[in-house]
């Protein structure tokens, strides 16, 4: 079954995955503005297509029986990549569930991946429950913002918000809860019982071209010990984690985010292979 995809630009492909719920649009969110300012800055230099799909179950992708466990998933990631790339080189960007499958992908296809960025993604320990987490912390709040949002947006936007501000509310509504609204629990809810991959995304050879890894210091849903443990596959790492930052770092620290991709996109560059 095809999934649902947006897609600017043109040149090398930049196959980016959202996280578990959301669609999309938490990828052009924080992407398309950086790819935006990248291209001015950078006259006559490389050019990228971005691709972001919506997963099975998420935005308007459906999902169906077939869709048993995170497996499956991979599959459909894996189907996306054949129709839509090919045996082309790509860059991948995952950030939370979305960067647990593109562990996976860059594992199958490590000649073909140029280059591997993660924000905020799944670390060694797939399962919630088997995470090691931070205590939900609030750095910056906001009591007049929170008090006048109805209780189901307070919720929702709370839950994660390490920075209460206009702002990051503003994308969150923009980015983050459409996809939230369109999600297809009944779907997921089956995916989630089998919710490990049965291959570990770093079980082949380490992965050696250019990646980022970037988590949130009060990221109290999927951490950043647990993902430093994954450190040693890749010898090209960079390995940040932030403060005043949690699950929704690209709403909290868009600047520090966009200069980690900024040098990401430079050191992929200087290995060769991408468009002009």
């Amino acid at each position: 079954m095809p999934m649902h995809f947006v897609t600017h630009g043109t040149g090398t492909p930049v196959l980016a995955i959202h996280g578990w719920t959301p669609d999309h649009r938490l990828m052009t969110g924080f992407l398309e503005p950086f790819f935006t300012r990248r291209a001015a800055a950078h006259p006559g230099g490389p050019s990228y297509r971005r691709l972001y799909p919506d997963l099975p179950g998420m935005g308007q992708t459906e999902i169906t029986e077939k869709y048993q466990g995170t497996d499956d998933m991979l599959d459909a990631v894996q189907g996306f990549v054949d129709h839509m790339v090919g045996d082309a080189p790509f860059l991948l960007v995952g950030e939370s569930y979305g960067g647990y499958l593109a562990r996976a992908v860059a594992n199958a296809r490590p000649d073909q991946v140029l280059g591997l960025a993660l924000v905020c993604p799944i670390g060694k320990e797939a399962r919630r429950s088997r995470r090691t987490l931070p205590p939900h912390t609030v750095i910056a709040r906001d009591p007049e913002l929170m008090a006048g949002l109805l209780p189901a947006d307070a919720a929702a936007y709370g839950d994660l918000a390490v920075v209460q501000s206009p702002e990051t509310y503003r994308r969150f509504r923009e980015e983050i809860a459409p996809g939230l609204a369109l999600a297809d629990d009944e779907g997921l809810v089956r995916v989630a019982r089998r919710y490990e991959l049965t291959a570990f995304p770093e079980s082949g050879a380490p992965f050696e071209r250019p990646t980022l890894i970037v988590t949130g210091r009060q990221d109290d849903n999927t951490g950043y010990a647990d993902v430093y443990a994954l450190f040693e596959h890749y010898p090209r790492a960079t390995f940040a984690v932030l403060d005043r930052a949690g699950h929704n770092l690209q709403l909290e620290q868009p600047v520090l985010l966009d200069a980690f991709l900024d040098e990401w996109l430079d050191r992929v560059e200087e290995g060769g292979g991408v468009s002009r």
